[in-house]
């Protein structure tokens, strides 16, 4: 019982910083991911064992500041955008080989650098609609996240037979996968409808986009996990784990969301 009343207390003190800060303002936005992927680099550097991973905080840092002040061109964050896009797919394809994803210093640190400081760029920028800070787009997108993972949890629990990636999340289903998807759907068609912000039909794309590479994004943190056979990437969140284990899917989907409202609305 104190457990959950602890991973409770956690997740609203966590809910409350991570709301709070996206809608108080964008400094405020952008100071908390980066602080939040700087802690998800750390943790990340424990899982794969090296500390020369820890080197890509304060290239996190200063990549974020160059953008910002436009001191790199907007056509190099697109040639970044399809490289974190090419090796996310790799790490979805990599899902169905027992291969060990990381071996030595060098891919611990490429794949550190593809599979958690591209993503966090992309999530960063993401509401930043032709440079305007638009914060209910990442509060829409937490929605959808949120009504994923719970129908998710839902519809298996109550109806899933056939597992999803048994091998590396039992609990996972084929039936709480698509119950999820669809719910998330509904919600993007929802928020279509009263939002000033796309139509119906771009955030039930949007939906779906979250909800399929969510999921994959939770799957491929699982694996690395069970590689390292570690059970939570850390402790900062009391009862949850590490942030990286809270963030995942967030981080993981961000490209895929960001490509499709900044370039194909």
């Amino acid at each position: 019982m104190n457990n959950f009343f602890t991973r409770i207390i956690s997740a609203i003190i966590y809910a409350a910083l991570f709301i709070f800060s996206i809608l108080f303002s964008k400094e405020s936005y952008v100071g908390l991911l980066t602080v939040f992927s700087g802690i998800c680099i750390w943790e990340f550097s424990r899982i794969v064992q090296s500390k020369t991973v820890l080197l890509l905080i304060p290239v996190l840092i200063s990549t974020i500041f160059l953008f910002f002040f436009k001191v790199i061109d907007t056509d190099v964050l697109f040639y970044f955008l399809v490289f974190c896009i090419l090796h996310s797919l790799y790490l979805i394809i990599d899902l169905y080989s027992k291969n060990y994803i990381v071996r030595n210093t060098i891919v611990k640190f490429f794949t550190s650098f593809s599979y958690i400081l591209l993503p966090f760029l992309f999530l960063i920028f993401l509401p930043f609609i032709k440079g305007i800070y638009e914060p209910n787009v990442i509060i829409y997108v937490i929605l959808i996240i949120w009504t994923n993972d719970s129908f998710a949890y839902l519809v298996g629990k109550n109806y899933g037979k056939h597992k999803l990636f048994e091998r590396i999340s039992p609990k996972k289903t084929i039936e709480g996968f698509i119950g999820g998807l669809l719910f998330s759907i509904m919600v993007g068609l929802l928020i279509g409808k009263y939002s000033k912000l796309f139509t119906m039909l771009d955030w039930a794309i949007i939906a779906t986009l979250v909800s399929i590479f969510g999921t994959f994004g939770d799957l491929v943190e699982s694996k690395f996990k069970r590689q390292a056979n570690v059970k939570d990437s850390g402790k900062i969140m009391p009862g949850h784990g590490g942030l990286l284990d809270r963030l995942d899917s967030l981080f993981f989907l961000a490209p895929f969301v960001y490509l499709y409202i900044h370039y194909c609305i």
